[in-house]
């Protein structure tokens, strides 16, 4: 195809340069070039038209569809009551009623575990107890488990929800739920779904006086407690009471009045987890 290109344009090059030879060099010259580049033009057009057009192809491809997991609605019922399995922290754990709750929880979900490694692992917020310019300065219970969990004798108090989430997904991982600052009444959801709810209240389930409070210094900041704290499996509720599994007392959906209950969870920062 190149060789017959180039011999068409030296025989059209022969011919025009025949053509204009009476004329002056200049001219004749000019009259060349100008031929020439008409002629390479035409070709460089024929050549594009000849050339194949790219055809469309359809293929059979079809995106992947990923399957969303849907969670079931769940009903809100008018009164719950689950049987989980109750577990009493004494004597081993006189403080340890946040992980022997836990352990009720992931019982419930067939996870199983021991309260007392549970007890084991927990994070530990390592600050010893002094007073200092007549102010207490301990650990935070939102960092770790404050003080001595196995023993009376020494200063403790316990721990929030954020280690105890922590823990619990070692177990389940990516299934705990926190539901901590959630309205109490959006606890019946996973309670009316069968799934118990660990909570943070108070060993006299009602909103207690200010008098029972004090102002702790931690490393993370001021943090308000109180010696009291307690913590509960929720196990079910009706239009009066809230049921729940102490393990204080080791008992089975023990109830208390609803209203004072979650004035009791409200006062000690709306703290809940439970599991999907």
């Amino acid at each position: 195809m190149i060789m017959k290109g180039m011999m068409f344009m030296f025989n059209i090059y022969a011919a025009v340069y025949t053509a204009f030879l009476p004329l002056k060099y200049c001219r004749r010259h000019l009259a060349c070039v100008f031929l020439t580049f008409i002629a390479f033009t035409l070709i460089a057009c024929s050549k594009q038209q000849a050339a194949p057009q790219p055809v469309e192809t359809k293929t059979n491809f079809n995106p992947v569809q990923v399957k969303q997991e849907v969670q079931p609605k769940i009903t809100i019922k008018d009164h719950v009551l689950i049987d989980a399995p109750v577990i009493n922290q004494l004597p081993e754990l006189p403080r340890g009623c946040e992980v022997t709750s836990l352990a009720m929880l992931l019982e419930h979900a067939g996870i199983q575990t021991d309260k007392m490694k549970l007890a084991k692992d927990i994070k530990k917020d390592p600050a010893r107890r002094i007073i200092k310019n007549g102010k207490v300065h301990f650990g935070n219970p939102h960092n770790g488990f404050v003080g001595d969990m196995y023993s009376f004798n020494a200063p403790g108090l316990g721990v929030y929800h954020e280690p105890i989430q922590e823990l619990g997904e070692k177990y389940m991982p990516g299934k705990i739920v926190n539901l901590t600052g959630k309205p109490f009444e959006e606890l019946k959801t996973p309670l009316s779904g069968e799934r118990p709810v660990w909570v943070i209240i108070n060993a006299e389930y009602r909103e207690l006086p200010d008098s029972y409070f004090q102002t702790w210094e931690t490393s993370s900041g001021p943090v308000k407690i109180t010696m009291k704290e307690h913590s509960v499996l929720i196990t079910g509720y009706d239009d009066r009471h809230v049921y729940f599994n102490d393990p204080l007392t080791g008992t089975k959906n023990k109830k208390a009045p609803i209203g004072d209950f979650e004035k009791s969870w409200v006062q000690m920062g709306s703290q809940a987890l439970t599991y999907k």
